[in-house]
């Protein structure tokens, strides 16, 4: 039977790197948030009010595009791993639209929100602010390094508020501060297996419980962590 794991999380938690771990490790196909060039980005830079919707409209249709693509059986393998869920563009539109403009954004995400494969498994990567912030600074993309920490707190808010109302998969919370499944092989078995174990139904001990709200503690996969070093 196959199955559809979702892995989701801020800039620089190491979903993508987490994907690929996957691809290699368990065979998974993997679903890479598609990159299109949106040709309203730049008119959008320069006038948000104006171009914000056109903007989000054209990754709304990307992205569903995509899904839909996935949806096919045929090209399903055992195991399908995405590095982002749909739901993810109402979160960015709610910071780009208001008003008319988002209301009429919803109804069209509305109609095509019940036509996407549902996953199984939802996998959120997080950790604080201050370890996102050093992450992409070593990354050293010059786009990211405007990305400012007020931003990243309030995209971790709805991303939380989702998760505490979502009801179509199990929702897994994982702090990623002191993981680096890259370099480390102990830190990569204990990564695969505790995917498997959520995957199988037999979570491995040690693994965070699903998330319930903000009002249920997250378990952090190890204790007393080392100085951490960067997954992404």
């Amino acid at each position: 039977m196959v199955k559809y794991l979702i892995i989701e999380g801020l800039i620089g938690v190491g979903k993508t790197s987490l994907c690929r771990l996957l691809e290699r490790r368990l065979g998974a196909r993997l679903v890479l948030e598609p990159c299109d060039d949106n040709p309203f980005l730049a008119a959008f830079y320069g006038d948000k009010d104006r171009y914000a919707f056109p903007a989000q409209m054209f990754y709304l249709a990307s992205r569903y595009d995509q899904q839909l693509r996935l949806a096919q059986p045929e090209l399903f393998a055992d195991l399908v791993v995405a590095d982002y869920h749909f739901a993810k563009d109402r979160i960015f539109a709610e910071q780009t639209l208001d008003g008319a403009e988002l209301a009429l954004y919803d109804r069209f995400a509305g109609l095509l929100r019940d036509r996407v494969p549902r996953p199984d498994l939802v996998l959120f990567m997080d950790a604080p602010t201050e370890v996102i912030r050093r992450r992409i600074a070593r990354r050293a993309i010059s786009a990211e390094q405007v990305i400012a920490a007020e931003y990243l707190d309030a995209l971790r808010e709805r991303y939380y508020a989702l998760w505490s109302r979502y009801d179509e998969a199990p929702v897994y919370v994982l702090d990623t501060s002191s993981i680096n499944y890259v370099d480390e092989p102990a830190d990569e078995e204990r990564m695969v297996a505790m995917v498997r174990g959520w995957l199988e139904g037999r979570p491995v001990e040690g693994s965070p419980p699903p998330y319930r709200g903000p009002d249920k503690a997250q378990l952090s996969l190890f204790a007393d962590p080392p100085e951490p070093r960067s997954p992404a």
